[in-house]
């Protein structure tokens, strides 16, 4: 299993966003193991180590279909920054959750309802922790 990272900021928020969710406080969708499975395999680096090629919360990532020409941008969010109509996805939905703590030029596979969806990250358009920006 391909390892990933995950800052600690973005590993305390996302935590807390979890333990709100299973309070009812926040809409998430039911079945969260796979985003806290995922937080609990990561290597945790704090921000000012994080290397610049790695998707982190609030990234803009720009991602190539494999089995198509179909390239798509999106950012991922906390669930109350999310709108799917400006391409901001929350970190609960399984595409963000499945591209969380890789890196530029992985391949990322996850489950949709009609088989296996594979996306490479071509590139991070734009990193938190790169560009100094620790308070988003």
């Amino acid at each position: 299993m391909k390892e990933i990272i995950i800052s600690t900021l973005d590993m305390a928020r996302l935590r807390a966003h979890i333990d709100k969710a299973r309070s009812g406080g926040i809409k998430a969708p039911i079945n969260l193991t796979p985003l806290i499975e995922e937080l609990d395999r990561a290597k945790v680096l704090s921000p000012d180590k994080m290397p610049p090629d790695v998707v982190t919360m609030n990234s803009i990532v720009k991602l190539d279909y494999l089995n198509s020409s179909k390239t798509m941008e999106i950012q991922i969010v906390y669930p109350e920054d999310a709108n799917p109509a400006k391409q901001k996805i929350s970190v609960f939905a399984p595409v963000a959750t499945a591209l969380l703590g890789f890196r530029k030029g992985d391949i990322v596979s996850w489950k949709v309802p009609t088989g296996m969806a594979e996306l490479r990250i071509s590139d991070i358009v734009y990193q938190p922790e790169a560009a100094g920006d620790l308070d988003v």
